[in-house]
């Protein structure tokens, strides 16, 4: 078999992006919605064909493929070296209930594509090569997101990730017992090489500017709290203005404070508040109550804390102006992750030597890859999807932007191999 570099010497892209974007469509047709999109919740019997479909794929294309017991899918194409650690690529196929053909699944097949394309080409890596299908990445049937890779990160435990439930009482064992994918490989303990995850981007960013790769450089650190601001509720006509006690005038401030806020930071910070209910919530009664969502993001943590504490003083201070009491509750806590500068430079160097339109870029959203790389080197590609839409039925990318991205994999993958065998004679 041929030597990667001698073949990968050309700008030429070598994929067939004809072929991986018939793998979308095909699995595509499972769990189709009227609308274009896909219905595809975790661990149900649709998820049960996709992953059948995987599996048929990947045992085509000469892969060694294994089931772990929270359900990941492991398929593996061999080494010159069985004793290095693989390179490992993956995303989900389980979708949102009005989601989209792209997110998720691109990550999954242009890893597979990655395989036929070395078989294709007669190549044979110094380091195996794993592609992954994470369980339950959505999140939307059993909570939390990013289950599958967060299991295998050792960040949940398998016994208490089996015991979930959705919103029916079928825990997470059962459905996996009952879809088939309950398997025997051990959860923990598996070396990771380097890991690479190739995702729409699910924003604008890279379409506004041209742009058809993103190297990903790392992800938004995440705080979210809950407020509740408590004021008096009162009749809205016999009740004077300067009298009033309402908690949505405090809680306009508060939205107000949180887009400033975030607009004061940039690059790279976002604020947002996501739900806000106001209670009682008749027309003619002053709101005594308003229970909203704070959502704080920056890939910085000392310019996340600045965000955080410069809303906080909004809201001690129009609390104090208007009478009200508050109670700040913090719901979750990220902290930013820059992925691996060796992974990284990877992804970079792959595009411009496929002389690809490119620009760094973080995610603003979780992905498997943030747990990974905690196990080992990792990185990401993203590429443009429509509008920025995803999470949507309507959510679309092109086929010369998919190719490109799974071209740049493609090299990406390559180099991390040779840089894993390499260290290993180092050594």
């Amino acid at each position: 078999m041929s030597q990667a570099r001698n073949v990968l010497t050309s700008s030429e892209q070598h994929i067939d992006s004809e072929r991986l974007w018939q793998s979308l469509m095909d699995l595509a047709r499972l769990g189709a919605t009227p609308k274009g999109g896909v219905c595809r919740l975790a661990l149900t019997d649709l998820d049960r064909q996709a992953r059948d479909l995987f599996v048929q794929w990947s045992e085509a294309a000469g892969c060694q493929v294994s089931v772990d017991g929270v359900g990941n899918i492991f398929a593996r194409r061999p080494g010159r070296n069985p004793e290095l650690p693989p390179v490992m690529t993956g995303s989900h196929i389980d979708t949102q209930p009005t989601g989209g053909k792209f997110d998720g699944c691109f990550g999954v097949l242009a890893g597979l594509e990655v395989l036929r394309t070395l078989n294709d080409l007669g190549i044979e890596t110094e380091a195996p090569l794993e592609v992954v299908v994470w369980t339950n990445e959505e999140g939307s049937r059993f909570a939390p997101c990013m289950m599958g890779s967060g299991v295998f990160a050792g960040k949940f435990t398998l016994h208490d990730t089996l015991a979930k439930r959705d919103a029916q009482g079928v825990s997470v064992g059962e459905a996996l017992n009952a879809i088939g994918y309950a398997g025997e490989r051990e959860v923990l303990g598996h070396p990771v090489g380097a890991y690479f995850e190739a995702h729409i981007e699910q924003g604008p960013i890279l379409e506004d500017q041209a742009k058809t790769i993103g190297v990903v450089l790392g992800a938004l650190g995440q705080k979210w709290f809950d407020l509740t601001l408590r004021g008096v509720e009162a009749h809205a006509g016999p009740t004077p203005m300067h009298l009033r006690k309402d908690a949505l005038v405090g809680a306009a401030a508060v939205v107000a404070a949180v887009n400033r806020a975030a607009h004061a930071h940039q690059p790279h910070a976002c604020g947002t508040v996501g739900c806000l209910q106001a209670y009682p919530g008749s027309r003619n009664v002053i709101p005594g109550e308003v229970r909203m969502t704070l959502d704080f993001r920056h890939l910085q943590g000392e310019r996340l804390d600045a965000m955080i504490a410069q809303v906080r003083e909004v809201i001690e201070a129009t609390c104090a102006e208007h009478g009200l009491s508050f109670e700040l509750t913090p719901t979750a806590d990220f902290p930013a992750l820059y992925f691996d500068r060796g992974c990284v430079d990877a992804v970079r160097d792959s595009a411009q030597a496929l002389g690809l339109p490119h620009m760094d870029i973080v995610s603003g959203a979780g992905h498997d890859a943030i747990f990974l790389a905690e196990l080992g080197p990792a990185g990401m590609i993203f590429v443009p999807c429509e509008n920025g839409i995803s999470h949507n039925e309507i959510e679309n990318a092109t086929q010369q932007d998919l190719g490109a991205g799974c071209a740049v994999l493609l090299r990406a993958m390559l180099a991390a191999s040779e840089a894993i065998a390499s260290a290993r004679l180092a050594a």
